[in-house]
């Protein structure tokens, strides 16, 4: 066997196409078997550029006369397949006649490849940017059932570890007459408008340092002084609590539906923790959460009661008035005090958001 028989077997093997062409007008010297197996038999009667009309005849001729050289990627359909060949011209001479060498290779099956990984790297962007999004998601509504430090806390271990808070401060509102008004009233339109209040009343808690805990149907909950201290817990509250009323009021001047209020509030200890396991919610129990909602049964519709320990760290800066000795269940009788509003009850070292619901 000849060397070019050798070379012939190897070019097959290797699935290169090779072809010899005249550099004046492209036409066919040479051809191996590869080369006419991918372009037909008619390569022999063909000059490049009837093959390949997509051929872009000027750059190859530009290429060969500045380097010497030139590539291209050509698509070609053979039966109902469309293959990707690379071809590689190089110039060439043999005496006075110019030649142009060149080789061809079947890169379809690569660029298969390369389209099928990019196709998976933007799916695989596409995912991750969904995860993320479900992430803070999650994030956000865990964020609106429990402080960020126990979310911190329950992010990185899973669990959360009950903790004492003594002191702080719970307020405990609870609307008067809302289950005549849910059985009377359109369903949707009294969550809706319970919505827009809750949401009033987080934005007001934050700015004097309160953390709504929870809602109990028309029963809210919002503390001072958990998780992180709080030396004026008390003075916290009331200031939330005076505002609560003062949105209510301006709110009813111009809405059908009337929302009236009873509030509570009281100083003490309590231990909060994530209580559940498929369903967890963040939670506060003890002696102050206790003595918050037996208070606000003892006000007035649109008024504040106070146990007497808050009403002595408030009397400087609030308006309180006895109440009297009440007999308070699950509590020995205690001296109740009414907390009433007044222009100087809001510390002007507590500056309100344009976020906030204004004043009545």
């Amino acid at each position: 066997m000849t060397i070019e028989a050798i070379n012939e077997q190897l070019l097959r093997a290797i699935g290169v196409g090779v072809a010899l062409l005249d550099r004046s007008n492209f036409g066919f010297y040479f051809h191996n078997d590869t080369f006419e197996e991918w372009f037909g038999t008619q390569v022999g009667t063909n000059t490049l550029t009837d093959l390949f009309e997509a051929l872009d005849v000027k750059a190859l001729g530009d290429g060969l006369d500045q380097n010497g050289r030139y590539t291209a990627e050509i698509r070609h359909k053979k039966k109902r397949r469309t293959m990707v060949i690379a071809f590689d011209f190089t110039a060439a001479s043999e005496g006075d006649q110019e030649l142009v060498v060149l080789v061809c290779q079947n890169i379809t099956r690569i660029r298969e490849l390369e389209s099928m990984i990019d196709s998976y790297s933007m799916m695989v962007e596409r995912n991750t940017r969904e995860i993320k999004r479900e992430k803070e998601q999650v994030e956000k509504l865990l964020l609106n059932i429990m402080p960020r430090s126990v979310y911190e806390e329950f992010k990185a271990f899973g669990v959360v570890t009950p903790q004492l808070y003594d002191p702080i401060s719970v307020l405990m509102l609870d609307f008067v007459g809302f289950t005549d008004m849910v059985a009377s009233a359109d369903p949707s339109v009294t969550v809706t408008e319970l919505n827009d209040i809750y949401s009033a009343f987080d934005r007001i808690g934050e700015q004097f340092g309160c953390e709504r805990i929870k809602t109990i149907g028309d029963a809210y909950i919002t503390v001072a002084g958990l998780p992180d201290p709080m030396p004026d817990h008390a003075k916290a509250v009331a200031n939330a609590a005076i505002r609560f009323i003062r949105y209510l009021e301006r709110r009813n001047t111009s809405h059908p539906h009337q929302w009236r209020c009873r509030i509570g509030l009281a100083s003490g200890a309590v231990v909060g923790s994530v209580v559940g396991i498929q369903k967890y919610v963040y939670d506060i129990f003890g002696p102050a959460v206790n003595l918050a909602t037996r208070l606000q049964e003892f006000s007035d519709p649109m008024q504040i009661s106070v146990h007497d320990d808050v009403a002595k760290n408030l009397r400087d800066e609030f308006e309180v008035t006895s109440l009297g000795e009440r007999d308070i269940r699950g509590f020995s009788k205690q001296q109740v005090w009414q907390l009433h509003d007044s222009k100087r009850t809001i510390a002007s070292s507590q500056p309100i958001s344009s976020n906030a619901a204004p004043d009545a």
